[in-house]
């Protein structure tokens, strides 16, 4: 399986870098519960650089940073401090500051009013607390260009004090609830969200290279972000995060490998043991790989920004859940994944799986605007239906 796949995998690499429309650069890998069983990488850091993309590339992983604060937010149940069904406001006040927006009255000012019953946790942990983004939300869009709402990307508290779209609890909406979970690690913890981390999580996994504030030789490997045109040419940008963030972000702050973040994918795999210790319980993790949605259903995202997001959705018409915190496909995808397996994205267009049935996973990274990207995004599902492919011949054989 590993040498037909690694073929069919670097061409699929190859491919997306050299086509037209192409992606600057790509870095992918695929890993059982015991290693890496394919890394690759194509393509140029930064198309006005020479250096070559490699498998060692420092990215902004943006929101793949949330599963990793959910696992810390995970820890703290584990040890009785964090109880996922209090009041959020118990363990982060300022949360309970939080109204409801109902709208805009006739001078444009925003009418609130108090929610009906408190956020907790598990809401943060399951996108139902009623927040969202300005990118992907008119309301959120509106407050930011009328009202001077902070964008997320500034890594204060104020970008956090946003109202809620609608009442805790009464549906999935994706936002900035995994940043107010990082607030209440850091909370109970009484360190930055990166110190928890790093003792709790990295360490034990044998993280090196991810952190929430970039280091001089990070930045030397570092893969530019390029922002797609509508004609598909793609043009570098000198953006990057806060270097000194006001809030780690636990909803997309991180900078990180490929290959570290492999790490992080193998713990799961392995009901939470890592290479140097156990981060998670086995049966937390069968706890947080269950729907806890219940009969609410992940929704296609909106792009409201176009320079930010496409309109996206994993595996159209088919349904999707979520766990704490993951999505969940409910149906085998046209990939291949099957039914159960975990994923998400960031929004630079980097994809994962975590396939515990079959023991595998694997991570794309790229560093394009907007998300939603049809290059990188076609170019993750082909790498992933190759793999699958390659699996059942496998198994067949």
């Amino acid at each position: 399986m590993i040498m037909n796949f690694g073929a069919t995998a670097d061409a699929v690499l190859d491919g997306v870098v050299t086509s037209t429309p192409r992606v600057p650069g790509v870095v992918a890998m695929v890993t059982n519960r015991y290693r890496n069983i394919y890394e690759g990488a194509a393509g140029k850091r930064r198309l006005d650089s020479a250096a070559d993309m490699t498998t060692d590339s420092i990215f902004a992983i943006f929101s793949t940073t949330k599963a990793i604060t959910g696992t810390a937010v995970l820890q703290l149940v584990e040890e009785g401090k964090l109880d996922l069904d209090a009041p959020a406001r118990r363990y982060a006040p300022e949360i309970g500051k939080l109204q409801v927006i109902d709208g805009f009255d006739d001078r444009g000012e925003p009418i609130l009013r108090p929610p009906k019953r408190d956020i907790t946790t598990r809401m943060l942990m399951t996108h139902t607390a009623g927040l969202s983004y300005d990118f992907i939300n008119r309301t959120y869009n509106r407050l930011a260009e009328e009202k001077g709402q902070p964008s997320v990307i500034t890594a204060t508290k104020a970008c956090l004090m946003t109202p809620l779209l609608f009442d805790p609890g009464e549906r999935w909406d994706y936002g900035t609830n995994i940043d107010w979970c990082g607030q209440i690690v850091e909370a109970i913890a009484d360190r930055r969200l990166g110190d928890v981390f790093k003792a709790r999580i990295f360490e034990p996994l044998g993280i090196k290279d991810m952190t929430f504030e970039l280091t001089d030789p990070m930045r030397q490997r570092l893969a530019g972000i390029h922002a797609r045109s509508a004609d598909g040419s793609l043009s570098p940008m000198d953006f990057e995060l806060p270097a000194k963030p006001e809030v780690h972000m636990g909803g997309h702050g991180l900078y990180g490998t490929v290959g570290d973040y492999m790490r992080f994918i193998r713990m799961w795999l392995n009901d939470g043991v890592g290479e140097h210790g156990r981060v998670l319980k086995a049966e937390t993790v069968r706890m947080a790989e269950k729907n806890h949605l219940g009969d609410k259903k992940v929704t296609p995202i909106t792009g409201v920004i176009p320079a930010l997001c496409n309109d996206a959705e994993f595996f159209p018409d088919q349904s999707k859940s979520w766990g704490l915190t993951f999505m969940i496909n409910d149906e085998e995808a046209p990939t291949g994944r099957p039914a159960g397996a975990l994923g998400w994205a960031g929004l630079a267009n980097l994809f994962y799986w975590i396939d515990r049935q079959n023991g595998v996973g694997g991570f794309w990274a790229t560093q394009i605007l907007p998300f939603g990207d049809p290059t990188s995004f076609i170019g993750y599902m082909n790498f992933e239906t190759a793999f699958y492919q390659s699996l059942r011949q496998r198994m067949a054989s």
